[in-house]
């Protein structure tokens, strides 16, 4: 419905409150409410429907605790808005004010339109003898993204969250357009849109694959990089921040954004948690020679860091111009608020934090007991939903990996570095191996956090995808317009005889048994695996480790999915059912080859391809790339003891180019050992028996796991006996279930991408 907006008339406004900050529709009317520390008049302006017209300005009449506030009485949701801000225009002193330019406001829980880039923007004139010194007169109403008020009702129905626990929990990152554009059931309106995201072949398949988390590319509104748009291309991954509250309009269907909330409904319905990227410590404002399009021209001095001595600079801990002063209480307010409003009103599930360093940065730098933090552990909202954070920045100090408090996940970039170069081959990496994939005790065991905190993950959106990994040795980054010097160069990757694609079929063959060895590494590992959507059926970026303004094929994922591919998700679908099957996987406790008297076992053993333990001079020695891992099932749980709970396996990982024969040793209160991976054998469908003492030839580059089978004595050993029972039915349901992508009526064909 549209708004009356030509019935307003100046008299009209009236005092209103300075709380909520945003545009709050009351059923009445609407009231208005802005910070500015520095400002000396907001003005409220008024546009049509479609944003093109300015149709009134009417001042903010009361200004209180540094908060310019107005209410419209009769105003309703649909009406579009902006702001003009008054005040000194003083760079040199840290404030940017200048009225001629339309701003967008900080709270906008809807935005309409996108940013058109016009030299109009800019608060200084480009060009002028005193750079950014300068006043620019001209209006940027034409080129800037209109506010619009919402009406916030939404009926959630009998909608619960699924509240994953987090020892159960599989991250699966994605992108909202990329994971529907090309895919065949998804009607082409709805394509790249969170209408996409609810096809029922859509939450079928995610639901299948057994991930319990989906976590999606920032999905707030963001501008497209001027360099980009120059270049013919888009800021795809959406690290571009311009407002926390507003989804971003590319990504609704609909004309209103309660369609996000029918995604998440739609996703806790099939027991899918929702998890956002979030991007809280920079803007889309730059540096000093930005535009002027929110926050800087609200208050420059306060939102943003400026360099002490020279305000009239940014500080650029972010790499991306700006960084975000989340150190002043409004902002932390503006950073916490939007947090509630999305884990409240949108009901998300949890958040990670781009560049989450900046975001517990003091003047002093980096703190563990940061206000940021502080903030989030106090709130009886935040502090229970999921918190994962990106652990490093581009400021001095700025890797913190391991440094989160309690309560915290956290991206362990070494977990991905080390099992990278393992496989690959490189010497020396079996202790860090061993390390990793107990869930790095030796950053995260402290302050009471558990093997959760860190996040694990092999690939994500910023690097090679799990494929491009095993095919290419360089980067392939010419299509982002930068000479391919773009991009990391230090992939830790391996093509193994062929850049690319090839025909050879050994060549292959070595490829699709590394992206298993790199699955069951993952998930077999403690810790919270994070699986990048498509990597599971070896999806393609044509070895380009920076997609991040490819808003094409490139990017996209590619639903015509190989048989090998398919085989590949099965498998993967396969690993994650028996993770969830077997708690020692997922037990809350570190592992430190602690031996246990009174039950007579380590929690974790470390076996040589001899059978023997691992000693000083094995581990020392740079050679080694073929160890076994020995998780005993009478281990401690949780600090209460119940002997035999769990089942007792032995893992053995052979980076070694050729066959390792590895002695299975004897484990007290077993018959012998039943394999149930091998990723040289990935569709073994029973539980073929070892004796102890055999040869087991591993081969090269190859991932083995074995269950023990437990004695039949009685009562002393039934706790064992089922654990065992129960891994081994979810072995055999996994060789029953298969991945669902797409039901055989799906009756659109995917869009030609186009480049």
């Amino acid at each position: 419905m549209k708004p009356a907006t030509t019935s307003l008339r100046r008299a009209r406004i009236e005092g209103g409150r300075p709380f909520p900050l945003g545009a709050t529709w009351d059923g009445l009317g609407v009231n208005f409410a802005i910070f500015s520390a520095h400002a000396t008049k907001v003005e409220l302006c008024i546009f049509d429907y479609e944003g093109q017209t300015e149709l009134e300005r009417i001042e903010l009449p009361e200004y209180t605790s540094e908060i310019f506030h107005g209410y419209l009485p009769d105003a309703r949701p649909g009406l579009v808005y902006g702001y003009r801000v008054y005040g000194p225009y003083e760079p040199e002193a840290g404030h940017r004010f200048n009225h001629n330019k339309l701003l967008i406001d900080p709270y906008a829980k809807q935005l309409i339109g996108e940013l058109k880039w016009d030299h109009s923007l800019f608060g200084y004139t480009i060009g002028h003898a005193d750079g950014d010194l300068s006043f620019d007169e001209r209006d940027s109403a034409a080129f800037v993204p209109k506010a619009k008020v919402v009406d916030p009702a939404f009926t959630w129905g009998n909608e619960r969250r699924p509240n994953i626990p987090w020892e159960r929990t599989i991250f699966y990152e994605t992108h909202v357009k990329g994971f529907t554009q090309r895919h065949p059931s998804v009607k082409a309106e709805d394509r790249g849109k969170f209408a996409g995201l609810m096809n029922r072949d859509v939450v079928a398949y995610i639901q299948s694959l057994g991930v319990t988390s989906v976590e999606f590319l920032p999905i707030h509104a963001f501008v497209d990089d001027s360099y980009l748009v120059e270049k013919g291309l888009r800021n795809y991954w959406g690290y571009n921040t311009i407002g926390f509250f507003a989804p971003d309009p590319r990504y609704l269907a609909s004309p209103f954004v309660n369609e996000f909330k029918e995604l998440v409904s739609s996703f806790h319905h099939a027991g899918i948690e929702v998890i956002l990227d979030v991007v809280y410590n920079h803007t889309a404002e730059g540096n000093e020679n930005g535009p002027t399009i929110s926050f800087k021209g609200i208050d420059n001095a306060t939102y943003y860091r400026l360099l002490p001595d020279q305000p009239r600079y940014y500080i650029n801990d972010t790499g991306t111009g700006n960084t975000v002063n989340t150190s002043h209480p409004r902002v932390m307010q503006l950073v916490t608020d939007s947090l509630r409003y999305w884990a409240g009103d949108m009901r998300v599930d949890g958040f990670r934090f781009d560049l989450a360093t900046i975001l517990a940065r003091e003047p002093t730098g980096f703190s563990e007991e940061s206000s940021f933090l502080h903030a989030c552990m106090q709130d009886p909202l935040l502090s229970q939903v999921k918190l994962i954070a990106e652990p490093w920045d581009c400021g001095p100090g700025g890797y913190q990996v391991g440094r989160f408090p309690p309560g915290w996940a956290e991206w362990n970039d070494g977990y991905r570095d080390t099992i990278r170069a393992y496989w690959r081959g490189d010497d020396g990496k079996v202790p860090a191996v061993a390390g990793k994939i107990s869930a790095s005790a030796d950053l995260f065991d402290k302050r009471g956090r558990k093997p959760w905190a860190s996040v694990n993950f092999i690939t994500a959106h910023d690097g090679f995808t799990l494929h491009d990994l095993v095919c290419y040795n360089d980067k392939h980054n010419e299509a982002n317009g930068e000479d391919n010097r773009d991009g990391h160069s230090h992939n830790l990757s391996n093509n193994y005889g062929v850049e690319g694609p090839t025909e050879d079929e050994a060549i292959n063959e070595i490829r699709f048994r590394q992206l298993r060895n790199f699955f069951a590494t993952l998930l077999f590992s403690r810790g919270t695996p994070m699986i990048l959507a498509g990597d599971e059926f070896a999806r393609t970026q044509g070895g380009n480790n920076n997609a991040y303004a490819q808003d094409n094929e490139i990017g996209w994922i590619d639903w015509k999915v190989s048989d090998e591919g398919r085989e590949l998700a099965e498998f993967v679908q396969k690993l994650i059912m028996l993770r969830q099957a077997l708690p020692s996987l997922r037990r809350g406790r570190f592992l430190h080859g602690t031996y246990d008297e009174e039950l007579g076992v380590k929690d974790v053993a470390w076996i040589t391809p001899s059978g023997t333990e691992f000693t000083d001079e094995n581990w020392a020695d740079p050679a080694a790339r073929c160890f076994g891992v020995l998780l005993d099932g009478r281990a401690q749980s949780e600090g209460i003891r119940r002997p035999g709970t769990d089942a007792t396996m032995l893992i053995v990982l052979n980076a070694h180019d050729d066959v390792v024969n590895f002695t299975l040793p004897e484990a007290p209160g077993g018959l012998r050992w039943r394999c149930i991976i091998d990723t040289n054998i990935p569709d073994r469908d029973e539980l073929t028996p070892f004796e102890f003492g055999m040869e087991y030839m591993a081969t090269g580059r190859s991932y083995l796991v074995f269950l023990l089978e437990p004695e039949d004595d009685g009562d002393a050993n039934a706790a064992a006996r089922r654990a065992f029972v129960h891994v081994s039915e979810a072995f055999m349901q996994a060789a029953i279930d298969r991945v669902h992508f797409v039901h055989d009526d799906a009756d659109e064909e995917a869009p030609e991408a186009s480049v």
